[in-house]
């Protein structure tokens, strides 16, 4: 009588043991998102467009706040324009590719969207698309050349052919704290 209690309890115990070893750990972070950490700290940034169809020509110096915090696969930060909190950014990575997904939360409510970026070394891309009102689409990136840590290079461009890309902006970032 003995025995057939203490089956039932074995047959708990080796079926919890089971369920325990088919829970996968938390996926490790990718060195992509390890890089991301990067962004967080304090930038202060220098623009200067050019008269196109997509930009008018002009200079802007401001301050970008990227609060960022990481867990497990995910970097999120929100970015905070000359004291004004804008949108929070959520990054995923850990394709073989070297290529993220950004998820941009507007603070205003209005409805989020998501990109790409592309990680290639101290090149790090953000490519987008819009058709255009004749049907054809026009491509546009923004790439950032990481300098070194604390600075980043920067030009947003558009296409039509993903061939030849017209600048709209040029800009310069210097991190000036790393919080």
């Amino acid at each position: 009588m003995r025995s057939s209690r203490l089956l039932p309890a074995a047959a708990m115990l080796l079926l919890g043991a089971a369920a325990l070893r088919a829970q996968s750990p938390d996926p490790s972070p990718s060195a992509d998102i390890d890089q991301l950490w990067k962004y967080a700290g304090t930038w202060h940034i220098q623009t200067e467009s050019v008269d196109s169809p997509y930009s008018k020509a002009g200079k802007q110096t401001s301050t970008l706040q990227n609060d960022c915090w990481r867990t497990a696969g995910y970097v999120a930060c929100r970015q905070i324009v000359d004291g004004d909190s804008k949108i929070l950014l959520v990054f995923t990575c850990g394709r073989p590719d070297h290529t993220c997904t950004s998820y941009q939360i507007p603070a205003d409510g209005s409805p989020a969207s998501n990109g790409t970026l592309r990680i290639e070394g101290n090149t790090w891309t953000f490519p987008w698309q819009m058709p255009g009102k004749d049907g054809k689409t026009t491509y546009f990136r923004v790439v950032n050349v990481w300098l070194n840590p604390e600075t980043i290079e920067f030009r947003q461009e558009y296409s039509t052919d993903q061939a030849h890309w017209t600048a709209t902006m040029t800009g310069h970032e210097t991190k000036s704290s790393a919080k």
